[in-house]
């Protein structure tokens, strides 16, 4: 089942989770975000962009001098990411609004992409991961962390009878991994499940 999320609908979402978004998914997430950010370099070299970087919740898990950019299509997360930034005196870290199938940056510009929860929750996943294998280096990282569509046939209906459910509310449940990175030309060097009861995909590609 294909269920298309609308760019509109997106925004509208996260601008209204925006005050409320790290009660409800800091703690819950937090693994698959520290093991995400560690997957990115240890330590993290150059130039990194996060992808839906949201409220900010992986900016404590970065060095405090980053050269950091993180997009995000709503402006309500980025303010409260901004709060972050500021607390945390990241002085190399720039905020922007930005649609993430359509990024403002030339090729190749960062030695490595991040997007953590986010995959799922953008419009077009192909165009969006297309443009961070464009902006990323040749043999920079290109790390995902996320959802994917299970290969349980049991968890699959579940997952297919809710997707109209959670689109509504601004994400998917069953998108599928393989055929996307395929659709991209990316080949995983790394995959591991994180999270509770191992349900989400932690997947490293090099460009």
């Amino acid at each position: 089942m294909d269920v298309s999320l609308q760019e509109r609908q997106v925004r509208r979402a996260y601008d209204f989770y925006s005050p409320i978004y790290d009660f409800i998914f800091k703690k819950i997430f937090e693994p698959g975000r520290i093991a995400a950010v560690r997957t990115v370099g240890s330590p993290i070299m150059g130039r990194v962009l996060e992808v839906g970087i949201g409220t900010g919740l992986n900016l404590p898990l970065y060095p405090r001098a980053i050269n950091l950019v993180g997009i995000d299509l709503s402006e309500g997360m980025l303010k409260k990411a901004q709060e972050k930034v500021d607390s945390l005196r990241m002085e190399n870290v720039i905020l922007k609004v930005m649609d993430a199938s359509a990024l403002d940056f030339g090729d190749g510009e960062f030695d490595a992409t991040l997007a953590t929860y986010v995959i799922s929750a953008v419009p077009d996943p192909v165009a969006a991961l297309r443009e961070m294998r464009r902006v990323t280096k040749p043999g920079g990282a290109i790390v995902i962390l996320n959802h994917f569509r299970s290969e349980n046939p049991v968890m699959r209906h579940i997952e297919d009878a809710l997707a109209p459910v959670c689109a509504h509310l601004g994400w998917k449940t069953n998108l599928v991994l393989t055929p996307l990175l395929k659709a991209v030309g990316l080949t995983p060097e790394l995959t591991r499940r994180v999270n509770l009861l191992r349900g989400w995909h932690l997947v490293k590609c090099v460009r």
